[in-house]
């Protein structure tokens, strides 16, 4: 649905639209306890929500990035895009920290509970927003096949925009060290459960630290898309020496070192996006950035499981990382544009 819920975006009003999917993701959430509670054994109940639920996700993400220049002069894009980072990040740690001791405690259902109620929070502060200047017409597009396309064509003919999501791809698809996190916990630093859990950790520890530094610094980086292209070679690096490591905290610093990167290419990937996209099509080139931003790790997983079953997974890893090192350096030749792209053009 990321191409359609682009359109969707554009034409109708993104907070009504974000009320909307809150709720219907409040409501899976709810189903999904209920059916935990009820102790069946079926699987078709749990697919189906499970597919409900990133449906409306799809609808949730191009209009909640495309909310946000709505809600902040322009001026002030980089630190609010750097601080919705640190609450995505902060939420990424401690999510999955009190997850654990709830479904320890209490049971699955419970835990499905309290992510339902969760979205009250996001659907109250909607809510409230109660002065915000209504869209002109002329920022509206159509709900048609030739609304999307337009979208697609604005993308790819726009060379600041497509490079940035050529990056994301290449990154997440060539250096999904992650997914092979367990068999490097298990098999190659030998430091079971409770050790890979603190690795698990790692990348959002080092993507928090960066989140918080960004904050006063975003404003003071003048060579944006020279920052943003380093970044992305320090993540391809710091992969590498993920995969060649054998020591448990050097490989802990390679980790944290990855999501260290990764929140430096991401915070200035979303500001030269949403300052070189014109409002009407925002929604849009966010429906088509899902693609690559989902797609990049998903099949990025799915690389790294086949060439680590056949030659291993440092192998895999390092290999990874490499990848991502050409494809950045292809990038950056490819767009001059992107290297040369500076603050004062904002």
């Amino acid at each position: 649905f990321s191409l359609a819920s682009g359109v969707v975006a554009d034409a109708l009003d993104r907070r009504r639209l974000m009320l909307v999917t809150q709720t219907a993701m409040a409501a899976a959430a709810a189903a999904l306890a209920w059916v935990a509670f009820s102790g069946t054994q079926a699987l078709w109940p749990v697919y189906l929500l499970a597919a409900l639920s990133s449906a409306f996700g799809s609808f949730d993400g191009p209009a909640r990035q495309a909310f946000i220049p709505e809600l902040v002069p322009r001026e002030q894009l980089p630190n609010a895009i750097t601080l919705n980072t640190i609450m995505f990040q902060t939420a990424s740690v401690l999510g999955p920290a009190l997850d654990g001791p709830v479904i320890a405690l209490w049971g699955v259902a419970w835990a499905y509970v309290f992510n339902a109620v969760s979205f009250v929070c996001v659907i109250a502060a909607l809510l409230m927003m109660r002065d915000l200047a209504p869209r002109k017409a002329a920022d509206r597009s159509d709900m048609s096949l030739a609304a999307a396309l337009e979208g697609l064509r604005f993308v790819f003919r726009t060379p600041l925009i497509r490079s940035t999501m050529l990056l994301d791809f290449f990154a997440t698809f060539f250096a999904s060290a992650n997914a092979l996190l367990p068999i490097f916990a298990q098999d190659i630093l030998a430091v079971g459960a409770r050790g890979y859990g603190i690795l698990a950790a790692a990348p959002s520890v080092g993507a928090m630290l960066t989140s918080l530094a960004m904050v006063p610094l975003i404003g003071r980086i003048r060579r944006r898309g020279a920052t943003m292209l380093w970044s992305v070679l320090g993540f391809g690096l710091a992969t590498v020496g993920f995969g060649l490591s054998r020591h448990f905290w050097l490989t802990f610093a390679f980790l944290a070192m990855t999501g260290a990167t990764d929140t430096v290419s991401m915070v200035i990937r979303n500001v030269i996006r949403q300052l070189a996209t014109p409002d009407s099509m925002r929604g849009r080139m966010t429906g088509v950035n899902m693609i690559f931003f989902m797609g990049g790790p998903q099949l990025g997983e799915l690389e790294a499981g086949l060439v680590a079953s056949r030659w291993g997974a440092m192998f895999s890893v390092v290999t990874g990382g490499i990848g991502c090192l050409v494809a950045t350096a292809w990038v950056a030749w490819r767009t001059p544009s992107l290297r040369a792209y500076r603050r004062e053009e904002a």
